[in-house]
């Protein structure tokens, strides 16, 4: 077939990747942990050795280019990992790109494939760092703020720990290439439970992140009647449980929402709390959705009747970014040709860095299933079978596009 991979030496690399920072049956590979960047030199080792130009910049990012001229594709996904996770999450996107490119190298096919290696898609410093500073998006004053969600430690100490301050950032513009692919597990239990093989993306789902604060009057629970009372939590627990149903009313299919954090201040029993914040994250493809449910939020806040100043405060936000129709078409075109009716067009519920690349030129994105729907932990799994598969359609659907 016109872009044959090397099934064996594709799992093998897998695996061997893997190996870097395993923990049980996952990873545990943080950015610019010792795990990543050891994991980061051998990707470079591995390209290098397939004839690619690579070099890893100041913010961590690998790109390797073919010094062949003619159509280019850029490929790859990340290779670092949520904190004792699983082993194919963006993992699985950098060895496609790997092993498609020196494939596509050792067939002598025209154009030529770049592989890439984003940082901190899992956002330990900053949401989608590598691929963002990649664009130009990515602000110096950020790189100055970032610190470690988990440790603490600053963004710059780091860079400058991995031996990575003061190396220059790549900037990769829109007419570079013909367009950007990534393969992914979907992290979700789409495919696995309808028996499909692939799915292509059709778009990715936006992201909005907001912290609601509740602030009260710190007093004595036993003495202080419920009618005297400044209660931040039950402010919150009352305005928490309006917003559930709110939001379930202006869903969508396949809308999503989330608090992921409660904390109340200062925490005991018998003092009545004077502060309480709660950090909830809404997601959806279709950006009217997200900003239905944003305007009610802010209703809900505006009129919240608990005896306490409550403020709402947005700490992220992504768009739904639409996967390119050309592109799609060529994975769907592969995906035909492999499985006839075994694979799907489907929006990602999770964020990927394909959603910052569309930004700045065609991007698409690729499938394969998760057993049991399983992901950001370390039983994530597929089935051997179905990681090939992957490869040789976006390996096929690679050869297309560079065909023109």
């Amino acid at each position: 077939m016109p872009g044959s991979i090397n099934p064996d030496r594709l799992l093998s690399d897998m695996r061997r990747l893997a190996s870097f920072g395993a923990y049980s049956s996952g990873v545990h590979r943080p950015t610019f942990s010792a795990p990543d960047m050891a994991a980061r030199h051998w990707l470079v080792e591995q390209m290098r050795e397939a004839g690619l130009a690579a070099e890893m910049d100041g913010i961590g990012n690998i790109i390797a280019r073919n010094p062949r001229q003619g159509r280019r594709l850029l490929m790859g996904s990340h290779s670092d990992s949520q904190n004792h996770a699983g082993w194919l999450d963006g993992a699985l996107g950098v060895i496609y790109a790997l092993e498609i490119a020196r494939s596509h190298i050792e067939r002598g096919h025209a154009g030529a494939i770049d592989p890439v290696v984003w940082a901190d898609e899992e956002a330990h410093y900053a949401s989608f760092l590598g691929s963002r500073s990649a664009i130009g998006a990515l602000e110096e004053n950020e790189i100055e703020a970032a610190r470690d969600a988990t440790t603490g430690l600053a963004l710059r100490q780091a860079l400058a720990d991995a031996g990575l301050a003061g190396m220059p950032r790549m900037h990769i513009s829109a007419g570079d290439y013909v367009g950007y692919i990534e393969a992914h597990i979907e992290q979700g239990d789409h495919l696995d439970s309808a028996g499909l093989r692939i799915g292509v993306v059709t778009s990715i789902v936006g992201i909005y992140q907001y912290r609601i604060t509740v602030s009260g009057a710190r007093n004595h629970a036993g003495t202080t009647s419920m009618e005297r009372r400044r209660d931040a939590s039950r402010t919150l627990i009352r305005l928490a449980a309006q917003i559930d149903a709110r939001i379930a009313e202006l869903a969508a299919e396949r809308t999503v929402w989330t608090v992921g954090n409660i904390t109340v201040e200062p925490g005991q029993v018998s003092i009545i709390p004077d502060r309480s914040d709660m950090l909830l994250q809404v997601r959806d493809a279709d950006p009217q959705v997200l900003v239905r449910i944003d305007a009610a939020l802010r209703e809900l806040v505006d009129r919240c009747d608990g005896g306490c100043p409550v403020t709402l405060g947005m700490t992220a936000r992504s768009e739904p970014h639409r996967m390119d129709e050309g592109m799609r078409e060529a994975l769907r075109t592969s995906a035909e040709q492999h499985v006839p009716g075994d694979w799907v067009d489907m929006p990602s519920g999770a964020g990927h860095d394909a959603q910052i690349l569309a930004g700045v030129m065609p991007a698409a994105m690729l499938f394969v299933p998760s057993i049991g729907g399983i992901s950001h932990h370390w039983t994530e799994n597929t089935k051997d079978e179905d990681i090939v598969l992957g490869c040789q359609v976006m390996a096929d659907a690679a050869y297309r596009l560079l065909a023109g």
